[in-house]
């Protein structure tokens, strides 16, 4: 007999000598089941009444230790692989262990029994289940000797020919000393991991969701034991249809239809993942009917759904349930159009356009979140291609001379595109619509004399403005250099001029000449002050603002293996600032160019 111990041979040994699989290749689960990268495997017993009509099928492998069951699901075209419910009584329990001089007779026993229940020569044996996975190390000495006994068990099940699937209860504990025992286990043994999700839970958080939320869970379960290298081909998830209080599932959920729902949610998930990964098996547990607190009529329907959302010719659950179901199994998936990065509602952001925003930001991922932030405020205001190229038209006139090929030049130098320069314009354009919405909290006197104090030498001029700008709301008043073009500080003093800026064309009037702010009196320039500090709260409102649009915007929000942007604030003028609509921020800029 072979025992393939952790500390006497390495993983690798174990599956060179036993003939099993390794993570470059994939040998067939057992004799009679369908040949599929990952296979789904659904448990029922002589409990499980809708056995027959849902089970009893080509198409589908029924886990069971009942040979009756096993025989008659095989004469109905179901293929059919051994289920265990007694490891504890084979191998002990981390606290009471079992002898080890009787776990190969038991295990001998169980593998012919196997072997008679499926009539396979080389059976998959489901092992329910493992105690004590999430115990850290060191093990007391009674848990090391019942990992020992459970090691011991499933490579004599290997050795005689069987493929053991052993049942993982918790989240297996694999730092330090550990990691060698799992790596051991998985060389003669299947992993499959118990994952009973709450459908309450899932059901609260909707279609997308809560269908990230699953696919994150499944992903979770895996990974521990794929960053031990344990090869995917070896690892099963295995999902809890339960409807008992306490223990996952249904937990309660009604009316029956939302249950439902997070049914076929729960198959479009899994097996989105076990795509991903490579992943042996699937499995379905649950479906038993033993008590009061485990006969739920609605099982019955739940395995079609169950059926149909994973393969539609396995059961017709839209024609049983009608209007109980919803019959869509596009909403939250990962179907996303060729190319695209993330879908946003029914908008692709595509991977291209992100590489292409990519090249102005030196990062893929802040390109992303800038992109969404596009899609969020294109719901909430619209701005016109032709708003647009009049924008940049007038940054050409007036930042560049009307020299079309030096701004070219002035983009490709941040390493952007045209296209990509009009999209940021298109954003700034935007998100002066949505500031000018927000509410800005109030100024108090303190607020006003330590602006004062601050920008003491900051330029101010009483002016007359037609049409009203943005730094001038009113049309008349103190225009201070903080916000206003530097040209306003330059016309004659009773002069009236027309100076065409990146936000349009105007004609202002100079009233006074131009005098630092502490020079103006308290009264004049107290409500260009409050102007200012309210844009100051405006852009705080906005930041608060586009991080709980983000945020809200994920329930509608679809992303290549869930793979989701960072929340952020996005001003990407400031990779360009001669795109800035802000006057000042683009004077810094042309300043620094002559410098």
């Amino acid at each position: 007999m072979l025992v393939c111990r952790a500390f006497l041979v390495v993983a690798a040994a174990c599956l060179a000598v036993l003939g099993l699989p390794t993570s470059s290749g994939r040998a067939a689960l057992s004799c009679g089941l369908p040949d599929a990268k990952t296979t789904w495997i659904d448990f029922a017993d002589g409990s499980t009444s809708f056995w027959r009509d849902r089970f009893a099928r080509p198409g589908v492998v029924i886990a069971t230790g009942g040979p009756d069951l096993a025989a008659e699901a095989r004469q109905s075209g179901a293929a059919t692989v051994h289920w265990d419910m007694h490891l504890r009584k084979r191998v002990g329990t981390p606290s009471d262990p079992a002898d080890p001089a009787l776990i190969e007779k038991r295990a001998d026993g169980l593998f012919d029994y196997a072997v008679s229940v499926t009539g396979c020569q080389t059976p998959l044996i489901a092992l329910n289940e493992l105690w004590g996975a999430s115990l850290p190390t060191p093990l007391t000495p009674t848990a090391d000797r019942y990992r020992a006994n459970v090691l011991e068990f499933v490579s004599r099940l290997a050795e005689r020919g069987a493929r053991p699937a052993l049942l993982v209860s918790s989240e297996p504990f694999t730092g330090g000393d550990a990691a060698p025992w799992w790596r051991s286990i998985a060389a003669v043994s299947d992993l499959v991991l118990e994952n009973y999700a709450n459908a309450n839970v899932i059901w609260r958080e909707g279609p997308i969701e809560g269908s990230r939320r699953l696919r994150a869970r499944y992903r979770q379960s895996a990974a521990r034991l794929l960053a031990l290298n344990i090869p995917p081909s070896r690892i099963g998830i295995i999902l809890g249809f339960q409807t008992g209080a306490g223990s996952g599932g249904r937990e309660g959920l009604e009316p029956r239809s939302r249950w439902f729902d997070v049914v076929k949610w729960q198959a479009l998930a899994v097996r989105q993942v076990a795509r991903e990964l490579g992943l042996a098996h699937v499995w379905s547990w649950g479906w038993a009917q033993r008590d009061a607190r485990s006969n739920d009529p609605d099982k019955t329907d739940a395995a079609c759904v169950w059926l149909w959302a994973r393969e539609a010719s396995l059961c017709d659950a839209p024609a049983l349930l009608g209007k109980e179901l919803d019959a869509d199994v596009e909403r939250g998936q990962l179907n996303l159009p060729s190319g695209a990065r993330c879908v946003y509602g029914t908008a692709p952001i595509t991977a291209a356009n992100v590489a292409a925003l990519a090249k102005l930001t030196g990062d893929r991922e802040f390109a992303l979140t800038a992109l969404v932030v596009r899609a969020i405020e294109r719901e909430r205001t619209r701005v016109s291609p032709s708003a647009t190229l009049a924008a940049e038209g007038r940054i050409v006139r007036l930042r560049f001379g009307g020299n079309v090929a030096s701004y070219r030049a002035a983009v490709a130098q941040t390493g952007a595109s045209t296209a990509v320069a009009r999209g940021v314009i298109g954003d700034e354009l935007r998100s002066r619509d949505v500031l000018s919405h927000l509410a800005a909290p109030p100024v108090s006197q303190h607020d006003v004399r330590r602006f004062r104090a601050t920008f003491a030498a900051a330029l101010a001029r009483d002016v007359d403005v037609s049409p009203a700008p943005s730094w001038l709301p009113r049309g008349r008043g103190v225009a201070l250099a903080t916000s206003a073009p530097a040209a306003v500080f330059r016309v004659r003093t009773g002069s009236s001029v027309v100076l065409n800026t990146v936000e349009g064309r105007f004609r202002v009037e100079a009233r006074d000449d131009v005098a630092a702010l502490a020079a103006v009196p308290f009264a004049a320039a107290r409500p260009a002050i409050v102007r200012e500090l309210r844009a100051e709260r405006r852009a705080d409102a906005y930041a608060d603002w586009t991080l709980k649009m983000q945020g809200a915007a994920e329930s509608k929000l679809v992303c290549e293996r869930d793979r989701l942007p960072e929340l952020g604030v996005v001003d990407l003028s400031a990779y360009a600032p001669f795109l800035s609509l802000d006057e000042p921020e683009a004077a810094q800029w042309a300043a620094s160019r002559r410098s």
